[in-house]
């Protein structure tokens, strides 16, 4: 071959190498952010330590945005696709940093639905948390940002940015669309449990779920197409086999053909009101008010029993403590609530599960008896947001059923009070339940500044009872008085609060952390004692009914309540997560107070509870007229069966345990039953566990209690 030749078949070998260079840089290009994706998802699960089997889900849906988020940077000059790549790469690596931490402080992820309720918090409450885990997660965060700063620093010469034809940024968007269809798709396998892939792709439920099985970009994408287009109702309307949950003997236990010497005749009638939840079915304003009215006409009314009206017309005090656990209440250190839950009803198996937003959604449980969305809009705060049109005017949620309504409406004085200022939109939400609110900031600051220099981080319990006592105390109105408390919010640093018991609690055989823990609860207890002292010099500590519990457990130091308990609860990953599905429920076990000084001996309960109930079963103490079907709890006195419902769906009652994850059910020690018995029993609680969680957004969304009662 003569030198043209060479030359020519020269030309076509360079060609060749230069068609197939272009090759590749072209398909580095194209899966420069599918791979980044995959790669920020893989970090994410492999460091939460939650479940693989689900990578095929995430893998395809991380291909579908990676194709989409290429196709934003192939058709532009080399620069703007260099600036465009290489902030989209930071950004998503932040955004999976932000969520790490995010879960590891408030125990779950947030999407952008949830930015405006982080923008109106106090995230300078959180500074030293927020601080501490941001420097324990450095290693990781580097790890996640590690290929962004490498397509920062290298990302001119390798992949590159050239411009690329329009036509074929359309061929990307492409491969985007057929990704996003397989994706679905690959929702759609017959996955087993009892939460899905399929059915997580359907609901703005169960974020926690939605990052392990779809992947955290598609919970984020979701999120925002369900702020856009809400959902609808995935429950379906077959209300039939909830009989099968009528407890064992189905009679109360004031029932008196039961016993040989009947005594006083007790009332053991249906405590509901008189709705027509029938018509309401048929002429309901919707189609999720109709489901409403045919789920609550299925529910098995709670009766009347023994305790029913026993402390009628007393004065109310309920307490919610903040991060509060029954694992720190000694004798000796914290006498007074020792007292409260050893005097009055005591309460053997009750649990304050960590539900979505923890404090809020604690208080949702315990003011409106109802669990709260597992999801944004976060449930308390939504009810002092949502309006409706209702002759001509604009109207908020009727809390019908709420002790501050029920209360108001009997002519009590309902106040409420909370040492510090606003956050999760308290001063509409409980100003719509009917409570006189106080807070810093609304008619609180002078109630402080008598007392304590203004706003104080975090502020004494104690100084909120002195500062608000005299508001209520010596008038000759019935009062409902509700504290929000504070001092035991986390971190558990050597802060103010502590201050005044740390030479006590230094003494304990702790860790420093659990020590001022201890410190926290000697506060609340001092608060309570406070109280207590305030309503005996007044002459009301003996028609004044107490009710006290905590939001939730102190979830940021769980490894406190090991120390306490002397148990241990999971191991150190899973309790740092609190993984559901590989930690002992106790350690959400916890203790209500439901106490007045004219009880004459201990009512011991031994039923699985849990703060929904609470309403429910202070409602018939008092004597109120209420509807038990149309709350998630029950009255914890009742002849109903015990349920507690945990975040990730697992449940217990009298009869067992319910584990989610497994698919198991452990009878109780003492229980029997056949495998028919015991496969009817599961399907009809799951069924009912479902309508429970997911009834509460569209109670709130259609106003029903509006709808059934009026007003």
């Amino acid at each position: 071959m003569g030198y043209n030749g060479r030359r020519m078949s020269g030309n076509r070998s360079r060609s060749r190498r230069s068609e197939a260079a272009v090759m590749i840089q072209t398909l580095e290009r194209v899966l420069l952010f599918p791979l980044l994706l995959l790669y920020l998802e893989l970090v994410l699960h492999v460091y939460m330590k939650t479940s693989l089997a689900y990578a095929p889900v995430y893998f395809v849906f991380s291909f579908a945005a990676g194709f989409f988020l290429s196709a934003l940077t192939l058709a532009w000059h080399p620069q703007v696709n260099s600036i465009i790549s290489k902030v989209l790469a930071v950004l998503l690596s932040v955004v999976y940093g932000v969520e790490i931490i995010a879960k590891t402080i408030l125990q779950s992820y947030y999407g952008p639905s949830a930015l405006k309720v982080a923008a109106g918090n106090r995230l300078t409450d959180y500074s030293d948390v927020i601080l501490s885990t941001v420097i324990h997660s450095i290693p990781i965060l580097l790890i996640l940002l590690l290929p962004s700063i490498l397509i920062c620093i290298f990302g001119n010469d390798f992949p590159g940015f050239e411009r690329f034809d329009v036509r074929f940024a359309a061929i990307v968007l492409g491969a985007c669309v057929l990704c996003h269809v397989l994706g679905i798709g690959v929702t759609l396998l017959p996955w087993k449990g009892d939460v899905t892939p399929g059915w997580l792709y359907k609901v703005d439920t169960n974020v926690d779920d939605q990052v392990e099985q779809l992947g955290l970009l598609t919970m984020l994408r979701l999120d925002i197409k369900h702020m856009i287009v809400p959902v609808s109702n995935t429950m379906g309307n077959d209300f039939s086999g909830l009989e099968v949950l009528t407890p064992p003997g189905g009679s109360s236990a004031g029932d008196a053909s039961q016993v040989d010497d009947p005594g006083p005749v007790i009332d053991t009638s249906p405590n509901v009101m008189d709705v027509d939840l029938a018509a309401l079915s048929e002429n309901g304003a919707n189609d999720d008010v109709k489901w409403l009215a045919n789920y609550f006409n299925s529910v098995t009314p709670t009766k009347k029993n023994e305790y029913t009206g026993m402390f009628e017309g007393y004065n109310v005090i309920e307490v919610v403590i903040e991060g509060f656990s029954g694992y720190a209440i000694d004798p000796q250190l914290t006498p007074t609530l020792y007292k409260l839950t050893h005097e009055g009803f005591v309460f053997n198996n009750f649990y304050t599960a960590l539900h979505y937003t923890s404090t809020s959604n604690g208080e949702c449980q315990t003011l409106l008896g109802l669990y709260p969305k597992n999801g944004n809009p976060i449930t308390m705060k939504r009810t002092g947001e949502v309006q409706f049109k209702k002759d001509g005017q604009n109207v908020g949620f009727n809390a019908y059923l709420t002790l501050p309504q029920q209360l108001k409406r009997a002519g009590y004085n309902v106040l409420g009070y909370h040492a510090n200022s606003e956050m999760y939109g308290r001063l509409a939400s409980h100003t719509n339940l009917g409570y006189d609110w106080h807070q810093f900031g609304n008619g609180f600051e002078g109630l402080e500044l008598k007392n304590d220099g203004g706003l104080q981080w975090p502020q004494r319990d104690t100084v909120m009872v002195e500062a608000s006592v005299d508001d209520y105390i010596n008038s000759d109105q019935p009062f409902h008085v509700y504290y929000l408390t504070i001092s035991g919010h986390m971190p558990y640093s050597n802060n103010r609060i502590v201050a005044p018991y740390r030479e006590t609690v230094r003494a304990l055989p702790y860790s420093e952390t659990t020590q001022n823990y201890v410190a926290t609860v000697m506060e609340v207890d001092r608060a309570l004692e406070l109280l207590i002292q305030k309503l005996e010099a007044a002459g009301k500590l003996d028609k004044t009914l107490i009710v006290a519990t905590g939001d939730h457990i102190p979830y940021f130091n769980v490894d406190t309540l090991e120390e306490l308990s002397g148990q241990t609860f999971g191991s150190s990953e899973a309790m740092e997560h609190l993984d559901e599905s590989s930690i002992d429920f106790d350690v959400y076990k916890n203790s209500l107070i439901i106490w007045s000084a004219s009880m004459e001996e201990p009512v011991v309960v031994d039923k699985p509870c849990c703060q929904v109930d609470i309403l429910p079963t202070v409602s018939n103490l008092l004597g109120l007229e209420y509807d038990s079907r149309m709350l998630a709890g029950s009255d914890i006195l009742s002849d109903s069966e015990g349920l507690v419902v945990f975040t990730s769906t697992c449940w217990m009652t009298d009869r067992g345990f319910y584990n989610r994850f497994t698919q198991e059910f452990t009878p109780a020690e003492g229980v029997t039953m056949t495998a028919e018995e015991q496969e009817n029993y599961v399907s009809a609680m799951k069924k009912l566990v479902s309508y429970k969680l997911n009834s509460t957004a569209l109670i709130v969304e259609n106003n029903f209690y509006d709808a059934a009662f009026g007003g």
